[in-house]
């Protein structure tokens, strides 16, 4: 085990080997094309336990990207294992019913108020595709309105007007509706509507101007995949509001803060009640399953067969007993979930810009404890909360976080390479002190290497 104290830096030879090894059969070296951000190479893991992990060179790490927030139990948790073995004796794919999805779906119905049925699928992005066939279906419109920074999926639709460039940005009442990737329709764009996170009153001109158009609302309850910004006073119940009076479906991406924030998600801690909901990563705790899940009327189409709904795969029962279990532990946290993990990101948050203070960092962590982003401001921007996608372009020096992030990564604290962090229910107060601990030289490194880029 590396000791957290030691000044020398991990090493990666075998994470570079393996890399160039991948790229000779597998297109860009990785699988999914966000993993090509870690610096200094896209590492290799072989193993994982609570809220540690272990890469091929065998270098310790105390883990806060946590599978991108899907780890919410922490790394091969006993219990999960083993539901997953037992499964796996009896059965790994039917393409056909079992009693575990019912079981899971009964699960889900008694924690989430909403939830009056539900359907599965195998990632949240096949369930954002279901939840705006859906809402289409049931209002017979086709605008879905959404809101910059927010991210509902790699597909087609769910990153329109996602991360807009800033020289392509268009006004803040009308943001452009730009699509990263090539390969996608034109018309996919015409659908959406953009408007900037954390502005009720361009929110409430877009639906007024777009009225008796609009199909859905689709957000994040806390805007996590863009930073860290949880919404302004009024907003949640605002879209509440505005969908109510116009025959909108309000469709809450909890693909997140789904169980993080609480046995009923984001809606539970924030008092809200989406017609539909997108559940993935922690309803699988790390395996392939997600699950929309909402009022009865917007699943009668699916029920009489004029939307269809499908997937080989749907209701594996794998993943099944994977979320059987899943949805077990956070029910029996009872009531101090979410507030232990909180508690912990908290103090973590205080911990690192302590550490920021002392070094002359313009580290700036925010959030709501139990997953966090850590602003790094820009030489002469305004202090204060990061509140919207254009604020965090406009304020956040991306590339001083890299370089931070790498110094923590070599001192064995890993988070995202875009700047969030997740706690998980493996987490100790141990956890994040030695964290801390890990982290002092990691700052101090930082404060005496990085050069700003001219």
């Amino acid at each position: 085990m590396n000791n957290p104290e030691s000044t020398i830096p991990y090493r990666f030879e075998k994470s570079r080997a393996l890399y160039e090894r991948a790229t000779h059969s597998i297109a860009g070296g990785v699988n999914s094309g966000i993993r090509k951000l870690e610096q200094p190479v896209p590492l290799y893991f072989e193993s994982g336990s609570g809220s540690r992990l272990r890469d091929v060179d065998g270098n310790e790490y105390i883990d806060f990207q946590i599978g991108q927030g899907a780890i919410l139990f922490g790394h091969a948790p006993q219990g999960q294992a083993e539901a997953i073995a037992k499964q796996a004796r009896l059965g790994i794919h039917w393409a056909a019913q079992s009693e575990l999805e019912i079981d899971v779906a009964e699960r889900l119905q008694k924690m989430i108020p909403t939830a009056e049925l539900v359907r599965f699928n195998n990632s949240a992005t096949e369930v954002v595709g279901a939840a705006l066939r859906v809402a289409r279906a049931h209002t017979g419109r086709s605008l879905v309105l959404r809101f910059e920074g927010h991210y509902h999926g790699w597909g087609d639709e769910g990153l329109v007007g996602f991360a807009n460039p800033p020289d392509k940005w268009g006004t803040e009442e009308d943001p452009a509706r730009i699509h990263p990737s090539q390969g996608i329709i034109d018309e996919v764009r015409d659908h959406f509507v953009v408007v900037p996170w954390n502005n009720p009153e361009l929110l409430k001109r877009a639906v007024e101007k777009h009225k008796g158009q609009l199909a859905a609302i689709i957000f994040e309850p806390v805007l996590c995949n863009t930073g860290c910004m949880e919404p302004v006073e009024g907003l949640l119940p605002l879209i509440r509001e505005l969908c109510d009076r116009d025959g909108i479906v309000m469709i809450a991406d909890e693909t997140i803060t789904g169980f993080r924030f609480g046995a009923a998600g984001a809606q539970g801690y924030y008092g809200i009640t989406p017609d539909l909901t997108i559940l993935g990563k922690a309803i699988g705790g790390g395996v392939p399953f997600a699950a929309l899940v909402g009022r009865r009327p917007f699943f009668e189409k699916i029920i009489n067969g004029q939307v269809v709904h499908a997937g080989t795969l749907n209701g594996n029962p794998l993943c099944l007993a994977a979320s059987k279990w899943s949805l077990d532990t956070v029910i029996a946290q009872g009531a101090q979930h979410p507030k232990s993990i909180q508690a912990l990101g908290c103090k973590l948050m205080s911990g690192l810009r302590a550490l920021a203070d002392e070094h002359g960092i313009p580290l700036r962590p925010q959030g709501p404890g139990l997953v966090f982003h850590t602003v790094m401001l820009r030489p002469g921007v305004d202090e204060g909360l990061v509140t919207s996608y254009r604020d965090l372009v406009r304020r956040h020096d991306g590339l001083r976080w890299a370089h931070l992030r790498r110094m923590l990564l070599e001192h064995g604290v890993r988070a995202i390479e875009r700047g969030l962090w997740f706690i998980s229910l493996a987490h100790t107060e141990s956890d994040i002190d030695e964290a801390l601990q890990r982290a002092r030289p990691a700052f101090a490194a930082h404060a005496r290497d990085y050069q700003p880029v001219a």
